[in-house]
């Protein structure tokens, strides 16, 4: 990890603390507040993370998704926090989809490392949730993929691992994030087991009450 690129991750995740700090304080802090909650994750894009081409064409949605839908990938709990191993690990989870299930492209929309660092899934999903009013079509959870957005955490949890603070931390930044910019209630965020016969995402389901308290704290 570059200083510069720490430098970045320490602010974004400092902004965080202060916004928490800030909720039980009146005037200035909660301005601060506000302004916090409409903060820009630091997200790798498919092209920063030198992801392959699709195999085919992207379909854009021309309406906002009404929900996020949590995962885990289920590779190694890697102890190498470097944004470096979440590039590796998105490549990872490309050729799977793309190789393996013989999708398009990467079937989630984003992806959470361990390290707490964010990567651009499926091509144009960056793009569109910048611009809030349109999103990118997934291949993540069946029956779902055409209202929610997919977002998968670098690990395996099924055997009662826990995610790293890191990883937590930048979670709830993005699911916060996402939430701000398509309008979605933190109420409406969900593991992949609630519309499917599945393990995933592991203990994130156990924990799913605390990340909607904790991104509706940042909204």
């Amino acid at each position: 990890m570059n200083a510069e690129n720490a430098l970045r991750r320490r602010l974004l995740l400092a902004a965080t603390a202060g916004l928490v700090a800030g909720t039980a304080l009146p005037g200035a802090a909660h301005a601060a507040q506000t302004r916090a909650a409409a903060l820009e994750p630091d997200i790798d894009s498919t092209a920063a993370w030198g992801a392959r081409p699709p195999a085919g064409s992207i379909s854009t949605l021309q309406y906002r998704p009404s929900k996020i839908v949590i995962h885990h990938t289920v590779s190694a709990n890697t102890t190498d926090f470097s944004r470096a191993q979440a590039h590796a690990h998105a490549h990872w989870v490309q050729n799977l989809h793309m190789d393996k299930n013989g999708w398009v492209d990467t079937g989630y929309n984003f992806l959470v490392s361990r390290g707490g660092w964010i990567t651009e899934g499926r091509h144009g999903s960056l793009r569109t949730l910048t611009g809030g009013t349109t999103f990118v079509l997934g291949s993540h959870t069946s029956g779902q993929n055409n209202s929610a957005i997919g977002i998968a955490n670098e690990g395996s949890y099924h055997d009662g691992a826990v995610p790293p603070g890191a990883q937590w931390d930048v979670l709830v930044l993005l699911c916060a994030y996402v939430c701000s910019k398509y309008r979605i209630p933190a109420t409406q965020i969900y593991g992949h087991k609630d519309y499917g016969d599945t393990l995933c995402p592991g203990v994130f389901h156990s924990m799913l009450p605390r990340l909607r308290e904790e991104v509706a704290g940042r909204m």
